[in-house]
């Protein structure tokens, strides 16, 4: 797919990965970019700067996604390519026990890392198909493929989100309709420098910018898998080839990092 003339959403677009997708989209001749964030004033800024338009928006709440498609769609014509970006990572608050989070976080993450990527399928999937295609950018992370050491709330709602647009390509493949996933590792974001727990930063830590060419070169090539960082294909290799001996290596590299 190439982005010159589409029209695209991309949410959690007011700083991070989110922006940078939108600003490079924008470069690439994107028609129209809209630009959906819980930062209100964030998103407004990043849209004047793009020409496009601003949404509030929580992604775990399904009226604000429809709101956002319908006005988007009303406005400027059919999504060609739905980026559902927004994503948010809590530590385990005791490391010593995995399950310590409490419930209303873990229905944050679940809401926000998972339902709002079922949400916009449920929105989408019918247009789509109704109309011979479309696309879904899902940012899941290589906490999906992988792990997240110190956080089980990031890494199960990451893996949950890879098996549904697993489901989602499958499913809706044969109707024109294309789905990729975006896997980095550690990228220079607020989650990162937060200081998120964990082994992700090891392979070096890139900028937005470089997850955006990935992500532009990933869509050209209409690739399931985007990996801005290579060394994920070898981790995935060696985890399928042997999950036990990885599971051993994973609690060793636990032990280096506490």
């Amino acid at each position: 797919m190439k982005v010159a003339g589409k029209v695209i959403v991309v949410t959690g677009a007011a700083e991070g990965i989110g922006r940078a997708l939108a600003e490079r989209f924008r470069r690439e001749g994107a028609r129209h970019v809209a630009i959906a964030d819980r930062n209100a004033e964030g998103a407004r800024a990043v849209a004047s700067t793009l020409g496009g338009a601003a949404y509030e928006c929580d992604v775990s709440v399904e009226a604000d996604l429809r709101r956002v498609i319908e006005d988007t769609e009303a406005r400027h014509g059919p999504i060609d390519l739905f980026c559902s970006n927004a994503g948010l990572a809590d530590p385990d608050p005791d490391p010593s026990n995995l399950a310590s989070a409490p419930d209303p976080v873990w229905n944050r993450a679940w809401g926000v890392n998972v339902m709002a990527h079922v949400y916009a399928a449920r929105l989408l999937v019918p247009r789509f198909a109704a109309r011979g295609g479309g696309y879904f950018l899902n940012t899941v992370s290589a906490a999906g493929l992988l792990s997240q050491i110190g956080s089980a709330v990031y890494s199960t709602t990451k893996h949950a989100a890879v098996g549904f647009a697993e489901s989602l390509a499958i499913t809706h493949g044969d109707q024109g309709i294309k789905v990729s996933i975006l896997c980095p590792q550690a990228v220079d974001t607020a989650m990162v420098r937060s200081g998120l727990p964990g082994a992700h930063s090891l392979d070096g830590v890139i900028s937005p910018e470089e997850v955006s060419e990935a992500v532009i070169q990933g869509l050209d090539s209409e690739k399931f898998l985007i990996l801005p960082h290579p060394q994920v294909s070898t981790y995935r290799a060696r985890k399928a080839a042997d999950y036990d001996r990885w599971l051993g290596g994973m609690r060793r590299l636990r032990q280096r990092i506490r």
